[in-house]
């Protein structure tokens, strides 16, 4: 995901944006769904974060955790999905909430914060990004603080040979980095009797 550096246009719809023109608020949620859906965008704190098309190994990893996470969930209460699927981190009724994001990875079990159709609405109790050179800094910081606040259970930045674990303590996310050269299946404590197994993602995804 980068910024985008240019104000640009076609068909009317934004495909870019320089800082200098970003409203003193930032736009809203009610500016994002104005935008279409021809070219994806994150908006972080009223910004908006372009995102870029994402590699084979970061599309082969996603599609392993969610399937995994698909196979375990299918009978039961909580719903999964793999990007992109918008998140209003902090929803207003009027749309003027200013963060929208597309995590890589979620899982959401309270089905009124899916009530409308478009968005999960609140936090999502699972949170999964895989980071890239791209995404990286996002994922650890920025993108991270949000998740903390909104009350995410569960947050997991997941990178070629480690998996990065935030699960809140007195309301502030504690870190724990699991190696995956030791570690092949890790709890998600968010979803207590599931594991996520590592076997088959480092087979075909961490091989470089």
């Amino acid at each position: 995901m980068a910024d985008a550096q240019k104000s640009q246009t076609y068909g009317g719809k934004p495909r870019g944006f320089r800082r200098e023109d970003i409203p003193a608020k930032g736009y809203t949620y009610r500016d994002y769904l104005s935008w279409g859906d021809d070219v994806r965008f994150e908006l972080l704190d009223g910004i908006p974060h372009m995102m870029a098309a994402p590699t084979r190994w970061h599309q082969l990893v996603i599609s392993e955790i969610h399937g995994q996470l698909w196979s375990w969930l299918r009978d039961k209460p909580c719903e999964v999905y793999a990007a992109p699927f918008d998140v209003r981190l902090f929803p207003e009724a009027d749309k003027s909430d200013r963060v929208v994001v597309q995590p890589d990875v979620l899982v959401v079990c309270d089905g009124e914060k899916l009530s409308d159709g478009k968005a999960c609405r609140g936090a999502p109790d699972f949170v999964v990004e895989v980071a890239s050179k791209g995404t990286r800094g996002k994922d650890f910081g920025e993108k991270k603080a949000l998740y903390e606040k909104a009350g995410v259970r569960e947050y997991w930045v997941v990178e070629a040979g480690a998996v990065y674990k935030y699960v809140p303590v007195d309301g502030e996310f504690r870190e724990t980095v699991h190696d995956l050269d030791e570690d092949s299946a890790i709890n998600v404590d968010a979803l207590p009797g599931f594991g996520m197994d590592f076997r088959k993602i480092k087979e075909f995804a961490f091989k470089g």
